[in-house]
Order: structure tokens, then C-alpha cells, then sequence
């Protein structure tokens, strides 16, 4: 007598190769791995190759910018390189995790980024841990491995707000509701900042979710609005103290305060001219020779132009505006609503932190402290620097 075996399948039950399936389906994993079996864009490739360069010519100037300065102080000239090229490994690895990792699967854990980044800027102002710079207390730790949380809260808002405005994002019915929680998390990431006396990063998170916003379809009467309201903000902010006017002010007549407010952008102009066309060799600037402060960090961009003249500065340009346009081109194309804004925010960002940073080094912008991408030294903006272009890469690869 022979037994038959019921086909489970059709019975109603699933295998486990199925069940395996399903679950790679319903999770857009086994749609990003079909994906992966197309051609990398062009987009991909500018983005990588772009990148690369960036993080490798940052590389060299901060060995330029910061060995006289170490020498100086009874250390090692390759100190604070030798810890770059650390913070630039380990940022490797994050930015290929960010690169493979399915970037769908991250609005199901962006309430929980969020919330873990907001949490994490109290740490600065716990006796003990958090640290003053510049009289911003932004910092957790001490020394050469301290570490700003504003950086990570960037790119944790940069993932919550892609995934408000990307839920049901052809239906325009709830758009005052989505609007309404992005910008409440925006007081909440900016607001977090200005309490830490960080205007820069406070401009970037603004930067970020107007780009987002701007991308997901908001009225640009809508953008306008905010973008007013924040500018009055900001004004409001800058003139609570009388230092803190002084020094925001100071790029609109810097001859007047050279000696004091100016200093820093006096001495960053002299550099920029020094340099001249084609500079005076890497190695050779006398910028960082205690002239101009923080020329291995916020400044860096002076010591570019001064060694590498006029054809270095413009060329650090370039490689931002095709990092701009391959950013761009991957918002562009990407295959849904989530990944066009984490591209598009992404490249508005690091756009943005770019044109701040160098207007300011220039003296055409006031000076916010604010970090110059893939370039300046600092171990937390590098890392989640290079976290959020793998986040873009990941987008760029799988384009339409």
C-alpha cells in the first residue's frame, strides 16, 4: 500500500527555502541583491572615485597642516596624521557597511537612531565626560579622541526625516502632518546645538532637512517660510551675547578687527595670497606655523590654497561641486521615494558644510566652526562622513 505524501506547498504551508523568500522579499533584500546584478552607474563611480581622492588628499594636508604644531609641543609630526589615517580606516569599514547594507531596512530603525543620537547629545554637559572647545560644549572626552555627537544626530535626522517624508509620499493629503514632525524634529537636532553654543551644526541640520523637504515636494512658499523663520533664529541667537555678535560679524570689515575678532580669517587671507597661483610647495606654507589657528581643522582650506595656490583651491572645489553633481544625479535616479532623499540630503550637506566652511576661511561668510567634509581633522566627522557617502553610494549603485 502505498502512502501519499501531501504537496505542502499547495496545502497552505511554506518551506523553509519559502519562508526564506518571503522574508527577503518583505525586507527588500532579495530585491536589492537582484539590483546588484546590474552595471554600476556613472554616478556610483564619480561618487566613489570623488570620495577617494578627497579622503586621500585630506590625508596629505592634515601631515602638511599639523606636523610643525606637534613638533612644537615635544611630539611626533606624524601624531596627528597617524590618527587620521586611523579614524579613515575604521571609516572604511563603516562606509562599505553603509554601502551594503539594505538602505530600505533603515526606516524601520530611524525612530530608534534618532532617539539614541538625541539622547547622546546630553553627554557633553555630564560632569566629568563632556568637554568645551572654542566655548562650545559639543565634545565627549578629552585630548586627541574626543568625540562630537552632533556629528552622528546629523546623519540619524537625515535617515528620520527621509522616512516621514517618504511614507505614502505620492499621497499629498497628510503633507501638512509629515511637515509638522519634520519640523519638530529639526527645533529638536537644532535646538539641541544652540544649547550646546554650536551655530554651525545647528545651520547644517537646517541645511539637511530644507534640502529633504525640498526634495520630497514641499511649496517652496513653505521653504521660504522656515527658511525665514530659522534666519531669525539664528539672528536672535548671535546677538543674546555681546561675543558672540562680535565674532559672527567680524568677516564684514576684517582689517578693523585683524587684532582681535578677525584675527583668524586676517591671517587665513595672507596665507590664500601667499599662495598665489601655484603655491608654495606642500611642506613649504607658513600658515601653520602658528599663524593661522586650526589650520589642520576648520582652516585647513587656507594651508591648501597657500602650498598648492590658486590650482589647488580651485581643484578642492571641483572635486565638491562633481561630488555635488553625481549626488545629485543618484537623487535623481534613485528607485524610490527613500532613497531620493537620502541622497539628495546627503549631497546637500556635505554641499552645504563645504560652501560654509570655505566662505568662512575666505572671509566671505562668518565663521562657524564648522569642519571642511573628508578633509579637516576630526574623528568624528570623518567617520560619519564617509558612513553617510557609503549610505550614497548604496543609492547610486541601485539607480533606475
Amino acid at each position: 500500500m502505498s502512502t501519499v505524501v501531501p504537496d505542502r506547498s499547495q496545502a497552505g504551508f511554506l518551506t523553509v527555502a519559502q519562508r526564506r523568500r518571503a522574508t527577503l522579499d518583505r525586507s527588500g533584500v532579495s530585491n536589492k541583491r537582484q539590483m546588484a546584478t546590474q552595471a554600476p552607474t556613472v554616478a556610483f563611480y564619480g561618487l566613489l572615485i570623488v570620495s577617494a581622492l578627497l579622503v586621500m588628499f585630506g590625508l596629505v594636508m592634515v601631515l602638511s597642516a599639523s606636523s610643525v604644531t606637534m613638533l612644537h609641543s615635544g611630539k611626533s609630526a606624524f601624531g596627528v596624521f597617524y590618527r587620521q589615517l586611523a579614524w579613515a580606516g575604521i571609516g572604511t569599514f563603516l562606509m562599505w557597511g553603509a554601502y551594503t547594507f539594505p538602505y530600505q531596512m533603515l526606516k524601520r530603525f530611524a525612530p530608534f537612531i534618532f532617539l539614541v543620537s538625541f539622547l547622546a547629545m546630553f553627554l557633553p554637559f555630564v560632569p566629568g565626560l563632556g568637554n568645551s572647545v572654542n566655548g562650545a560644549r559639543a565634545w565627549i572626552g578629552d585630548g586627541a579622541w574626543r568625540f562630537q555627537p552632533s556629528e552622528l544626530l546629523k546623519l540619524a535626522t537625515l535617515i528620520y526625516v527621509a522616512r516621514i517624508l517618504s511614507k505614502n509620499s505620492r499621497d499629498k493629503s497628510d503633507m501638512a502632518t509629515r511637515l509638522g514632525k519634520v519640523l519638530l524634529v529639526l527645533v529638536l537636532a537644532a535646538g539641541m546645538c544652540m544649547l550646546q553654543k554650536d551655530l554651525g551644526s545647528a545651520i547644517i541640520f537646517g541645511a539637511i532637512v530644507l534640502s529633504i523637504a525640498f526634495v520630497g515636494g514641499t511649496s517652496l512658499r513653505l521653504l521660504a517660510i522656515t527658511g525665514f523663520i530659522g534666519t531669525v533664529v539664528v539672528g536672535i541667537f548671535v546677538n543674546m551675547e555681546a561675543y558672540r555678535r562680535q565674532r559672527f560679524l567680524a568677516f564684514i570689515n576684517v582689517e578693523e578687527n585683524k587684532g582681535h575678532w578677525g584675527y583668524q580669517v586676517y591671517q587665513s587671507m595672507i596665507s590664500i595670497a601667499n599662495g598665489r597661483f601655484t603655491g608654495v610647495g606642500v611642506g613649504d606654507g607658513a600658515g601653520k606655523w602658528g599663524y593661522v589657528p586650526l589650520a589642520h581643522t576648520d582652516f585647513i582650506f587656507a594651508i591648501i590654497a597657500e602650498e598648492l595656490g590658486f590650482i589647488g583651491a580651485v581643484a578642492v572645489i571641483g572635486l565638491f561641486f562633481l561630488f555635488i553633481v553625481f549626488g545629485i544625479q543618484a537623487a535623481l535616479g534613485a528607485r524610490d521615494a527613500f532613497g531620493a532623499l537620502l541622497a539628495g540630503g546627503v549631497t546637500a550637506w556635505f554641499g552645504v558644510q563645504a560652501i560654509v566652511n570655505i566662505g568662512g576661511v575666505t572671509g566671505a561668510m562668518p565663521v562657524t566652526g564648522l569642519t571642511l567634509p573628508f578633509i579637516s581633522y576630526g574623528g568624528s566627522s570623518l567617520l560619519v562622513t564617509m558612513a553617510a557617502t557609503g549610505l550614497l553610494l548604496n543609492v547610486a549603485r541601485h539607480m533606475k
